[in-house]
Formats: C-alpha cells, sequence, structure tokens
C-alpha cells in the first residue's frame, strides 16, 4: 500500500535543510515495515519440529541437523531430553542491563542498519533510544543469581543442544552435572556462539534428572584413554559423540543393504549361527557344550579344598614353631595328608572331564554331537539360493583368531549374498554396484555425521567415499597383480609376491592406494588358497574367486566372493583333497545331485566398511560390544 506524504510549502522545498532527512526517513519506515511484516510472516507459519511418535519429546535432530541449524524454529516451545556433556556456570548481576544478541546479517536492511547507527533518525521510526537491534534495554532485579550452561545430546545427531537455566530450578536432592539424564521444556531462542549464530533452549520447566554420583560414575575422570573406555562399552557411546556418530554411520550402513537387494528383489533369510559344520581349522572354532557345567563345579570344589590345604599347611607351622602339643601337630599332619589326597583325587577327575568332554561322551551334549559357532552363513545360504534364486543374510560370524590385529575381531558382521544362475563376473558386478551404492547412501543421508567424523576421525574420509562413487573399480587376475608387485623398483616388501601365496597386507595396500588409488577386484586366485567350495577354472590350476581390496584406511580386503562348484564329482573330489570327512558335507552335496545350478556369491565386511567410512584406526570402536582375544566384555 503507497504511503501518503503531503506537499509540503515551496519555500520549504528550496530552503529548509530538515526536508530531505524527513524523506530518508520515511523511506527507512516504509522499509523497515516491509522487513518486520515479512519476519512476522514467517512466525505466523514456523517450519515443523518433529516430536518423538511416542513422547512428547522433540528428536534434537529435527532441531539441530535442518539446513538452517535451527535458526527459523527459534520461539518455539519443545521438550527435549538427552544426557549431559558439559556444564559450565557464570554469574549474572540482575542490575545490568541485558542487551538484545544482534541481529543476522540476512535479516537487517539497509534502512535499519541506518536508524541504528543514526541517533537522530530513532524519535523517527520510533526506535527506542537505548536499545539495540530494536529492542529496547530493560532493567531486571538487584540481586545476582548464577546461570547454568549445559550442552545435552540424545544421540540423534552429532550436534549438542545448549540448555540455558537458571540456578533456583531444580528437583529436590538432583544436581544437574555431567553423565545426568535430563528432561526439559522450554523456549528456543537464537543466540551467538562466538561469530555463529545457534540456536540454544531456555529452560522453564525441570521435568526429570537421572543422578549420577561422580565419586562412583567411571567416567567421571577428564579425557579417559580408548582403552579404559573399551572397559566400559555400556557407557562409552553416552560419553564420546564419535561412538554415536559410527553408531548412525553403522546403522545406515545396513539400512541401505536391505534396500539394495530389496530393490533387486534378492530376499532376506535369517541363517542359524550354531553349526555343524567344522570350516577352518581346529584353533579357530569355538565349539558350544553344556558338558562343561560338571567340570565347572567340579573346578570351583578343587579350589576350594586347594585354599584349605595352605591354612592347614600355616596350622601346622605354628604347632611346630610353639613345640608344646606334639599330638594335636600329629592330628592336623594327619588331616593335611587327607585333604592333599582329596585333591588329589579331584585333579584326576578334573582331568577325566576333559577327556569326557572332548572325546567319549559327546552323544550326552545338548545337540548329540560336536557343534561351533557359525564361521560364515554362506554354505546353509546356497541352499536357499538353489530355491529362491537371490538370497542374502546379515549376522555374526566367529573365528578364534589369536592374533591382536586392529582389524580383527571374535565377532564380527557379515553382509552374505548368494545368487543362483550367476558366473563370477555376474556376481563381480553385484559387489560392485553394493559398494556403490552403500557410500551413495551415506554421502545422501548421512552428511551431517560424516562432516563430524571428517573433524573428529578422518579429514578425508569424505572424499574417500566420493572418490569410491567416481568411477568404477579397477580389475585384475591374481597372476596380473604379482607382475605389477614384482616390478616395483622404489620400495621393498617384507614379504615376497609369491605364486601360491595370499597378498600380504603391504601388497594391498600398495595395489589400492598407490597404484589404482582406486578400490580393486583381484580374481582367479590359486585354487589352493581358496576353499573346496570354490569353482575349479578349466586351467585346473586357478578358481573363480574375487577380493576387492579397499584404499586409503588400511582397511584391505573388503569384500570376498566366489562362483560355487555345482559338478558333484568335482565337488567330492575337492572335498577329499583338503581332507575333509564326506559325511559332515553330505547335505551341502545333495544341492549338487538333485536340481543343481551355476551360483555365486559374497560376503562384505561390515566392521571394515564402518572403519572405510569412518577412519577409525581399530575395529574394536566399529562395533557397539567388541569381542576379541581376552575381551569379552558384558
Amino acid at each position: 500500500m503507497p504511503i501518503y506524504t503531503p506537499s509540503p510549502p515551496a519555500a520549504l522545498l528550496t530552503s529548509s535543510p530538515i526536508i530531505p532527512l524527513i524523506t530518508i526517513a520515511l523511506v527507512i519506515m516504509a522499509s523497515a515495515q516491509r522487513a518486520a511484516a515479512g519476519r512476522n510472516q514467517l512466525l505466523r507459519v514456523p517450519p515443523p519440529i518433529q516430536r518423538f511418535k511416542y513422547s512428547k519429546r522433540v528428536v534434537l535432530k529435527s532441531i539441530l541437523d535442518r539446513e538452517d541449524k535451527g535458526l527459523a524454529v527459534a520461539g518455539q516451545r519443545v521438550v527435549v531430553g538427552g544426557w549431559v556433556k558439559s556444564r559450565k556456570e557464570r554469574a549474572e548481576v540482575d542490575d545490568a542491563p541485558i542487551p538484545t544478541p544482534p541481529a543476522e546479517a540476512d535479516d537487517v536492511l539497509f534502512g535499519e542498519v541506518h536508524v541504528q547507527y543514526v541517533p537522530l533518525l530513532r524519535p523517527i521510526s520510533g526506535t527506542p533510544v537505548g536499545g539495540g537491534g530494536g529492542g529496547a534495554q530493560t532493567l531486571a532485579a538487584k540481586d545476582k543469581h548464577i546461570v547454568i550452561y549445559l550442552l545435552i545430546n540424545d544421540g540423534s545427531c552429532s550436534s549438542n543442544l545448549q540448555l540455558v537455566m537458571d540456578s533456583s530450578m531444580s528437583i529436590p536432592g538432583q544436581v544437574v552435572t555431567v553423565g545426568n539424564s535430563i528432561l526439559v521444556e522450554g523456549v528456543l531462542r537464537r543466540s551467538w556462539r562466538g561469530r555463529r549464530r545457534v540456536v540454544e533452549l531456555i529452560v522453564e520447566k525441570l521435568l526429570y534428572v537421572g543422578a549420577v554420583d561422580l565419586k562412583t560414575y567411571p567416567l567421571a575422570k577428564p579425557q579417559p584413554s580408548s582403552l579404559f573406555l573399551r572397559d566400559h562399552p555400556h557407557l562409552r557411546p553416552r560419553f564420546i559423540t564419535v561412538i554415536g556418530t559410527v553408531a548412525r554411520i553403522r546403522s545406515n550402513l545396513t539400512c541401505a543393504c536391505h534396500a539394495f537387494f530389496d530393490d533387486l528383489g534378492i530376499i532376506h533369510v535369517h541363517m542359524p549361527i550354531i553349526t555343524s559344520i567344522a570350516t577352518g581349522t581346529q584353533s579357530q572354532r569355538f565349539q558350544v557344550t553344556t558338558l562343561l557345567n560338571a567340570a565347572d563345579q567340579g573346578h570351583v570344589d578343587l579350589e576350594v579344598f586347594k585354599a584349605a590345604v595352605q591354612e592347614k599347611r600355616s596350622r601346622i607351622d605354628k604347632l611346630r614353631r610353639g613345640g608344646n602339643n606334639k599330638e594335636a601337630l600329629v592330628a592336623a599332619e594327619e588331616d593335611l595328608e587327607k585333604s592333599k589326597e582329596l585333591v588329589r583325587v579331584l585333579e584326576q577327575r578334573q582331568k577325566t572331564a576333559t577327556v569326557y568332554v572332548g572325546e567319549v561322551k559327546l552323544s550326552e551334549d545338548f545337540f548329540g554331537r560336536a557343534v561351533y559357532l557359525s564361521t560364515s552363513a554362506g554354505l546353509h545360504l546356497e541352499s536357499y539360493a538353489c530355491a529362491l534364486s537371490g538370497v542374502y543374510t546379515i549376522g555374526p560370524v566367529f573365528q578364534a583368531d589369536e592374533s591382536r590385529s586392529t582389524k580383527k575381531l571374535a565377532e564380527m558382521w557379515m553382509v552374505e549374498v548368494e545368487l543362483a544362475f550367476v558366473e563370477l563376473e555376474d556376481v563381480m558386478n553385484c559387489a560392485e554396484d553394493l559398494l556403490h551404492s552403500l557410500c551413495y547412501s551415506l554421502l545422501a543421508t548421512a552428511g551431517n555425521d560424516l562432516k563430524f567424523a571428517s573433524k573428529q576421525i578422518d579429514s578425508d574420509c569424505i572424499k574417500r567415499l566420493q572418490s569410491i562413487t567416481s568411477r568404477p573399480f579397477d580389475r585384475i587376475t591374481y597372476s596380473k597383480a604379482l607382475d605389477i608387485l614384482n616390478q616395483v623398483k622404489d620400495r621393498s616388501f617384507l614379504t615376497e609376491a609369491v605364486w601360491g601365496t595370499k597378498l600380504s597386507e603391504e601388497h594391498e595396500r600398495y595395489l589400492a592406494d598407490d597404484f589404482f588409488e582406486n578400490p580393486v577386484i583381484v580374481y582367479e586366485f590359486p585354487k589352493e588358497i581358496k576353499p573346496f567350495y570354490v569353482r575349479g577354472n578349466a586351467n585346473l590350476i586357478t578358481a573363480s574367486a574375487f577380493e576387492i581390496i579397499a584404499p586409503k584406511a588400511s582397511v584391505g580386503v573388503l569384500v570376498r566372493g566366489s562362483q560355487k562348484e555345482e559338478r558333484l564329482d568335482v565337488i567330492s573330489k575337492r572335498i577329499g583333497e583338503v581332507g575333509l570327512p564326506h559325511e559332515q558335507y553330505d547335505w551341502y552335496m545333495d544341492l549338487c545331485r538333485y536340481g543343481s545350478v551355476q551360483r555365486s556369491g559374497f560376503s562384505l565386511d561390515l566392521e571394515k566398511m564402518v572403519v572405510m567410512a569412518t577412519g577409525i584406526t581399530d575395529a574394536e570402536d566399529a562395533i557397539p560390544f567388541p569381542r576379541a582375544r581376552g575381551n569379552a566384555k558384558l
């Protein structure tokens, strides 16, 4: 609507210096009115905030992970909860003027700048003389009070929300400190943090506080080491934001796997964890039995009697030093001999129990036979692929590896896939597409977590994912890989690249990091270094197997796969060559006896995928409750 301005007398137009000033003021006022109207319109239709479906709490991600970082929802009343990451206090003097925070540059118009910095224009525009940014300064009560600043995180995102609350606001008997859980109600407002504009919550109601006793709280000490935190895996995700970031990225990867296979019509099936298939060497398997229960009880009794023997020896020493009561000494010595004999009997019984469990009475065990924790679901998965065409599973596998490598765990999670009517090249294409899809998913939907990981863990993690999605993987045969490695002149490898041996970690790093600078697929390995079920090639020397080596994160082999042997005579001969009992794999040979089909599959190490995506250096930080040699906490 145009602003009506009456025409002044001609004399004033030519002689009065006030007229240009009035004209400028009117223009500025009109500009300010339009800006205020625009802001009021925004306030009338605030952007929505996501409230958790099953409570009144607002998820912090819906506030802090917005493009505007929550600034557009300032002024809204919300209930939020989380765990306190830090606490600071500051004394506020109530009789001091409280300045209004400066407005954002995007919200300040040209006219408002002039009104703010030209005092003569303030009475004309209606701006209070003492105010800044359109708000009047106020005088509060005359007392001092303590303002508490808390940073909380609810695990939905990497960012923390600052709560501002008066120290008088408390629940009887509760003190809000680091480690507490807290549920509050308040109003969001804009504030400054350094030079950045941020949103914070002014607390009006303290709804709940979960107390922490700092005297006994294991994580109360400042800057605990990563080893200390691994000893408290049930508490470390709330102490280290990085652990939450890794957990969300792991969740994203798992969901992306399901989405990828679902789009292809590949069916998700659950495979057994306990199996009678004794794959791997005896030292690499975890055996499952209930027969040790009785032996454990005998072990407890034995320790009790050993302790009693030591006590009786101490009593005899005292009697000998006294020298006055020979009868008591003789009786004590006889009692000691009886106890020692009992210990010998129990020790012999315990040795017998070990033979009983391992060799003689497995028929009396829970399953009536030797069973183990699965080292791979692949063979069982094949049986369903031979009926449903395409299947996959995501689950744990177990390996009793004695090494203490930062890349190996005793319990790992694998994405395993088996596809019928598929040859080696087809399954290599599928594995490459899966990795591309997972990286795309992280870049598209986990951007804030990746940014946090790039700042706190590995500055190259985003570039690494972008590089993986930017071009196809390189592909070479095992023989070609050996040729490349043996032609290297500018460095020496600790392990020589020789035909018939596995590629070492330094070989893998050179191929992916230095030579190709890209994920590389190595295929057609010597059949002697691959499992019996891998299909042999026509040359009778190599097998249809492949490995995908990931670059730049010291991950090594990320995916292993192969085409499976579908010929009954060949698989039967191969089982004999590697020294496995035919009767144990007779069920597996049924897949070749009845309606055999070409089939191929692969497995993706989920922990290694997390390591590659985030850049963390230890696989124990890629899984919530790590299991490794000498470590099975909780």
